[in-house]
């Protein structure tokens, strides 16, 4: 009977296994075939009668640093750099103070507020880009990177709900410790809870983090056609028009490798961090 159990198990976990295996393989295709593109020396998007390419080179990739008359690249990605830093730091104070608040504080209206911000929280950002844009322009922001920071990080408050379940695992019995210690309600935050919430922090600058730097529509809108305001994503998708991809398709590949790198190398640094992170913010409170 045991040997039964034993060999169906084995069984289960073999095709878990395959199955896992054709996902991974189906996952990472397309970052291959971007990978070997980004060196390939043919031009074009398509090769005609073959797959892999008959010769490789790095001019693709020095080709973006060079050829900066239609597509500065180097420009582009400082941008990028930029506004998803700034963003980064504005939007984690925003979601910490937003979170510790509706976690640690008890006030009227709390509750109502957490419910708006979640039913707030789930329609998708660029419903209201076309009046987002006017107001800038009224203010004189509009094509400025300025502009993209303040939209970025505006509605940071309302991702709360992670970071808060993460507080509220937090045992309340530390902060009454702290008040018996002297502490105000600004230093227990400070020193009990920050060092606490190492792992949602991370989470959070992640997230903050990677979505200016991939966002695409609302870029297209508050930039327009200036050029020298482009962030990677809206100036890699320009590569593409008509008139530039058989020219400009290695090098769209080339920079979509050197975008990927500081997203990877902040998620490998910050890994474990973020994994805790997450599972530690499922908590709901």
């Amino acid at each position: 009977m045991m040997h039964s159990m034993k060999a169906k198990k084995n069984v289960s976990n073999t095709i878990i296994y395959i199955i896992l295996t054709i996902l991974s393989a189906l996952w990472l295709l397309p970052i291959v075939y971007l990978v070997i593109t980004s060196f390939r020396g043919e031009q074009g998007a398509w090769l005609d009668g073959y797959v892999m390419p008959k010769t490789y080179t790095i001019e693709n990739y020095t080709k973006l640093f060079t050829d900066t008359k239609l597509f500065n690249y180097p420009r582009w990605f400082l941008n990028t750099l930029i506004v998803a830093i700034l963003s980064c730091i504005i939007s984690t104070f925003f979601v910490l103070f937003t979170a510790y608040a509706l976690s640690r504080l008890r006030f009227k209206m709390r509750r109502p507020l957490m419910n708006i911000a979640l039913v707030l929280g789930m329609f998708p950002g660029f419903m209201s880009i076309i009046a987002i844009y006017h107001l800038m322009k009224i203010v004189g922001l509009d094509q400025t990177l300025a502009a993209l920071v303040l939209v970025y990080s505006g509605g940071a408050g309302l991702t709360y709900y992670i970071m808060k379940g993460f507080f509220d695992t937090i045992p309340r019995e530390l902060d009454e410790a702290a008040y018996l210690d002297g502490c105000t309600k600004w230093d227990t935050f400070v020193q009990v809870t920050l060092p606490l919430s190492r792992p949602v922090i991370t989470y959070t600058v992640l997230t903050t983090f990677i979505a200016p730097w991939v966002d695409f529509i609302v870029s297209s809108v508050i930039m327009k056609d200036r050029y020298n305001g482009f962030t990677i994503a809206l100036g890699l998708f320009r590569m593409l028009e008509r008139e530039n991809i058989y020219e400009y398709y290695t090098a769209f590949c080339a920079g979509a490798v050197l975008v990927s790198i500081p997203i990877a190398a902040l998620f490998l640094i910050m890994q474990k961090n973020y994994v805790e992170g997450v599972t530690g913010g499922s908590v709901k409170g």
